[in-house]
């Protein structure tokens, strides 16, 4: 995926939080998981856009479809512009086992929101 033109947006700390990406006459919003999430927005707008996402979804927990069909509760343990990491949700129980899973970037359509699962 080209990303020659997409601009990093960061938080006030130095952490980032998306991109902007040119959209016509406005730009398009894209969050960590590589996921468009505004399109056609101005720049403020679009600013205020991932500013007000944040990272929080990060650590809310996601489906996973799994190739049998079978979807599980995962939470995200890393994301770059390279892969996603996943774990399935242990629900913190020490001694489950670990079981992970690692997707390429941007993220699959295998992986939604657990709200939109429901």
């Amino acid at each position: 995926m080209d990303r020659s033109d997409w601009i990093e947006h960061r938080r006030a700390d130095g952490e980032l939080l998306g991109w902007m990406t040119p959209d016509g006459d406005g730009f398009a919003v894209v969050d960590l998981l590589g996921r468009e999430v505004g399109a056609s927005l101005d720049w403020l707008t679009a600013e205020e856009l991932l500013e007000q996402r944040g990272l929080g979804y990060l650590a809310e927990p996601f489906l996973l479809e799994r190739a049998d069909g079978e979807p599980i509760r995962v939470r995200i343990v890393e994301v770059n512009t390279r892969l996603i990491r996943l774990k399935k949700d242990d629900y913190g129980d020490m001694s489950a086992p670990a079981y992970e899973y690692t997707l390429s970037w941007p993220a699959p359509s295998e992986l939604r929101p657990l709200d939109a699962g429901r």
